[in-house]
């Protein structure tokens, strides 16, 4: 029997039934047949490519694999991307290669073959099943005339933002992310200057960034504003744990910077909220988090919005307002109907007033890119 046919006989058996007997057929004629090894691995790597067609990227595709299954799927699919890399025949832009560079490099342990096949066979149902996503065209490279002096920015930028939230002192982390995000605004509108004096082929591109479970809403909130304060705009898709942002490029990276920055921030501050909650007698709860997250979302919101301003002058207001329309049609284009959801379980005062006070000690700037 040829290995090809081992594999097809497999796939017939495991990967279009979702059921456990399926799947441990389908492995055990993986395991029986080491000679099929090879064409395993290159069918997964048809399946990772088909993703790629269908709008994936390979940071989204290893955040989809560890949410839905476990360790030694990521590393499969890493491996698996990695092995894909060099046959990808697409132009692939600097975004797509900084998310390469960061897939992990351990390969996933073989122990036994039957177990392997399993966790293969499991690993390509989810491929195989992966809706199609909106194409963020990330396939260009960068334009050549393009001159903008947006890493020693951004550098200096994530240095304040690391430092704002290493330190002890809450008055000198406040001064830091105060800092960072004037910086922040302040770079996209010598951006917008630079565009508008000597314009370029440079139009708004798209990103995904995670939202992770558990209190996703009040994530997407938070995303949604520093979006909002960057010139960017957020689309949150809650099945899939992510939300799309589209911006022009250095304010993409701003958002991701900012938005890493305060979900570490948050967390600090609601676990040291939480114990003096403990202290005080009441309970740890959902709804105290909840709400927590959802006032320092709205008011962390404000705080940027406020930041934001300061820096625009009436001059400035045009060339704003042209790479707004620009960001707006490119998101129309992407998502042609999207609808609005209510943040849910908002109800706890405490949550409320604590999340409010941390937002007001939060450094509004940025730190390293969302893994």
């Amino acid at each position: 029997m040829s290995t090809s046919s081992t594999v097809d006989r497999a796939f017939r058996a495991a990967l279009y039934d979702t059921g456990d007997t399926a799947l441990d057929t389908g492995a055990s004629l993986l395991a029986a047949d080491p000679a099929a090894d090879t064409e395993l691995a290159r069918r997964g790597e048809e399946f990772v490519a088909a993703a790629w067609w269908r709008g994936w990227q390979p940071a989204d595709v290893v955040r989809i694999v560890r949410r839905e299954l476990d360790d030694v799927h990521v590393r499969l699919v890493s491996a698996l991307i990695r092995a894909q890399a060099p046959r990808d025949d697409r132009p692939r832009g600097p975004r797509w290669k900084a998310q390469l560079d960061e897939l992990g490099t351990d390969d996933a342990p073989r122990g036994d073959r039957f177990s392997y096949a399993a966790a293969v066979l499991e690993l390509y149902r989810l491929l195989l099943r992966l809706p199609a996503l909106e194409p963020l065209d990330e396939t260009a490279a960068p334009d050549p005339s393009d001159r903008r002096p947006e890493s020693r920015v951004l550098g200096r930028i994530r240095a304040l933002l690391a430092k704002a939230e290493a330190t002890g002192f809450p008055d000198e982390a406040e001064a830091l992310s105060a800092k960072a995000q004037e910086l922040m605004a302040r770079h996209s509108v010598d951006e917008a200057l630079l565009a508008a004096r000597e314009p370029s082929a440079q139009t708004p591109g798209a990103c995904r960034i995670g939202v992770e479970p558990p209190y996703e809403q009040a994530k997407a909130v938070l995303l949604d504003a520093v979006a909002g304060a960057n010139h960017c705009r957020a689309v949150w898709n809650e099945p899939l744990g992510f939300s799309t942002v589209v911006g022009f490029a250095p304010d993409l990276e701003a958002v991701e910077l900012l938005y890493t920055s305060l979900l570490v921030q948050a967390t600090t501050a609601m676990t040291r909220a939480e114990a003096a909650q403990r202290a005080g007698g009441r309970k740890r709860t959902k709804t105290f988090r909840q709400s927590f997250l959802a006032a320092y979302a709205h008011r962390v919101g404000a705080r940027l919005a406020a930041v934001a301003e300061t820096q625009v002058s009436d001059d400035l207001l045009p060339v704003l307002a042209s790479r707004a329309v620009a960001v707006t049609e490119r998101t129309d284009r992407l998502f042609p109907e999207t609808t609005t959801t209510r943040l849910r379980g908002v109800s706890d005062a405490a949550g409320w007033e604590e999340g409010a006070r941390a937002a007001d000690d939060a450094q509004v700037r940025a730190r390293p890119r969302l893994p």
